[in-house]
């Protein structure tokens, strides 16, 4: 069982950064891929980056260029770099992880089986 915890949302001005962290109650580096996720009001839960066991990163489209996704192996930590800030990134951000058909990294939520409670971020313009 993988327990994640995250930390690090708050509410910030369009424009500014913030750095999610996501603590894993496992070793997880090079074992499971690993991602962030986001839901806002009424919205699907949607992928925002994801690293594979290989270190591929993968992103979406409305993110690339702005957040990065990294992982700190010596302490069993995901992060996500959040800069220039936007309205439309406030959301709840969750941290998810995975292990079955894991290789590269993926936005598809339904292949992470263990997930944390999530970390709420707020952008106002």
């Amino acid at each position: 069982q993988v327990q994640l915890v995250e930390s690090g949302g708050g509410s910030v001005q369009a424009g500014r950064s913030l750095r999610l962290s996501c603590a894993a109650s496992v070793y997880t580096y090079r074992r499971y891929c690993m991602g962030w996720f986001r839901q806002a009001p009424g919205k699907e839960r949607e992928g925002v980056a994801a690293i594979g066991t290989n270190g591929r990163t993968t992103y979406a489209s409305s993110v690339k260029g702005r957040f990065t996704i990294s992982q700190d192996n010596a302490n069993d930590t995901l992060y996500l770099q959040m800069n220039s800030l936007k309205p439309e990134d406030g959301a709840m951000y969750y941290c998810a992880a995975y292990t079955v058909g894991c290789s590269g990294g993926t936005l598809n939520k339904a292949m992470y089986k263990y997930w944390g409670q999530g970390t709420q971020v707020t952008v106002s313009s």
